[in-house]
């Protein structure tokens, strides 16, 4: 047997999946990641606590395969994007937490770099809208407020990584120092032309390039993992960001295919080939994961709070014990009777970008419960979701482009079937389950297995993907444009 070993390093837990040749899922291991909230509109990791997680997983995922590390052909790693590490080259040591893609606090600076008239540099070089998003506005301020921060990175004592860096680093015990091109293509700071650190970008921040990882192609050797952490050493042969991976995993390598990941957040990810397409719909263009050292794009919408809705559901209002129980809940009532949830909990991502937006909830009656409000919640991912849709189709409409026919979906939320129907109804389109649906872990297996050859090229990857179930839509056309300038309607009104 063939296996290939993926460590998926998301926002809310480290995972990890081991998968035989054909993409089956082998054995896999789970470990929640805690959250932490410093102030309103901040969110942290523990660097720590990530590289913990994620070994357990792996440890524990060989075990319950019943294999040893030895049988494992390659190593693929996955990741929550843009969430910003800076640590110590000498101990090792994180600097500050772990500054998550969902945090604001770096927005003065994005609002600078507006007002400097810097928005369409950075657009046009890296495809990116100045948004606190990106991890170099991030870096800028843990170097800018943390005591002592800026001197020693002038003095070449920091590294600066992605989590696919830090984990990298830790795996190799400090050997290697180094991240893909998606990855760094989240930063803000890399021009995805050249595939190259842009020195105007960071001399606009104000950072040392003393700080930055080596770039390599998606699939491509970075090193081995030491010995003495899963018992044998096993080639990384591939890393890219959880969402590039996931358009990999799902085999999009063409353009105009598509795929949306249900996970914490909506990621909505169009190949466009080697096209840089720039939107002028509020998405942005991103690196593709590359196998090779040519240049692929996609065009991207990210919804900021998606299955986080139904956390809010868990914790904040108390109205589930577990997250499961979602889908019995929003079921025990019709529709979600003109109830709107926006979960701007964290400001509107794509295609809106509205920072300032706060959560609200519109429609309610004297009838309204909390099953309605429920509905209404798992409602607003497809109704986010659609929204970013439609604005590629105006992109793609832009430059002569097809059509898109289908949209495959994965993450977590995906097996909830009446939010995939309803997406379906919403879009006009077919939404495509596949069978696998662990497809950002799977990404990065297949790019580790490219690079060691167990895979001969990407022809081999789409033989190997299959579709679980097709969801077909049901709802009138002209009430599908109903309700979605219903919710658009709730949108304006998040931004007082």
């Amino acid at each position: 047997m063939t296996y290939l070993l993926a460590l998926d390093q998301g926002t809310s837990s480290s995972r990890s999946i081991v998968f035989d040749a054909e993409g089956h899922v082998v054995a896999q291991a789970q470990l929640e990641l805690p959250q932490i909230y410093p102030q309103p509109g901040w969110v942290e990791h523990d660097p720590q606590e990530i590289w913990r997680t994620q070994l357990a997983t792996a440890r524990e995922a060989l075990a319950k395969a019943g294999i040893q590390a030895g049988q494992v052909q390659a190593l693929g790693i996955t990741n929550q994007r843009e969430t910003t590490v800076v640590w110590n080259r000498k101990t090792g040591l994180p600097l500050h937490h772990a500054i998550v893609w969902q945090d604001r606090r770096a927005e003065p600076t994005c609002v600078a770099l507006r007002e400097r008239g810097l928005a369409d540099t950075i657009q046009a070089k890296t495809g990116l809208l100045v948004d606190a998003y990106f991890s170099g506005t991030k870096l800028k301020w843990i170097l800018d407020n943390v005591a002592g921060a800026r001197q020693q990175a002038g003095n070449g004592e920091l590294a600066f990584g992605t989590v696919d860096s830090w984990l990298i680093w830790r795996l190799t015990n400090g050997a290697v120092h180094a991240t893909d091109v998606s990855n760094a293509s989240r930063t803000m700071l890399f021009n995805v032309h050249t595939n190259t650190w842009d020195a105007e970008l960071l001399q606009a921040l104000d950072i040392p390039t003393s700080l930055l990882p080596m770039v390599k192609p998606s699939s491509s050797q970075y090193g081995e993992v030491t010995p003495d952490l899963l018992g044998h050493a096993i080639p990384i042969g591939g890393v890219a960001g959880d969402q590039q991976s996931a358009l990999f995993g799902q085999a999009c390598f063409k353009a105009g295919m598509v795929k949306n990941t249900y996970g914490t957040g909506c990621f909505m990810l169009m190949h466009t080939g080697g096209n840089f397409q720039t939107s002028h719909n509020g998405l942005i263009t991103t690196s593709a994961a590359q196998a090779t050292a040519k240049t692929e794009f996609a065009i991207e919408g990210s919804v900021f709070v998606g299955g986080a809705v139904v956390q809010w559901l868990r914790d904040g209002l108390h109205a589930i014990q577990a997250s499961g129980e979602v889908q019995a809940l929003a079921q025990s009532v019709p529709d979600s009777g003109g109830v709107i949830v926006v979960p701007a909990f964290t400001g509107l991502g794509a295609p809106y970008w509205k920072p300032d937006a706060r959560g609200t909830i519109t429609g309610l009656t004297r009838g309204s419960t909390v099953a309605h409000i429920a509905r209404a919640s798992l409602e607003s991912i497809a109704y986010q979701s659609a929204a970013l849709l439609q604005a590629m189709g105006r992109d793609v409409a832009d430059v002569g482009g097809a059509t898109v026919s289908e949209l495959r979906v994965d993450g977590g939320a995906c097996i909830n079937d009446l939010l995939m129907q309803f997406q379906a109804d919403l879009l006009g389109i077919p939404v495509v389950r596949p069978a696998v649906i662990e497809t950002t872990a799977l990404g990065a297996a297949y790019l580790a297995g490219l690079t060691v050859g167990v895979y001969k090229n990407t022809d081999e990857l789409s033989a190997l993907w299959r579709s679980e179930r097709r969801f077909l839509p049901t709802l009138e056309r002209s009430r599908a444009l109903e309700l979605m300038e219903r919710w658009e309607h709730a949108v304006r009104q998040t931004v007082l």
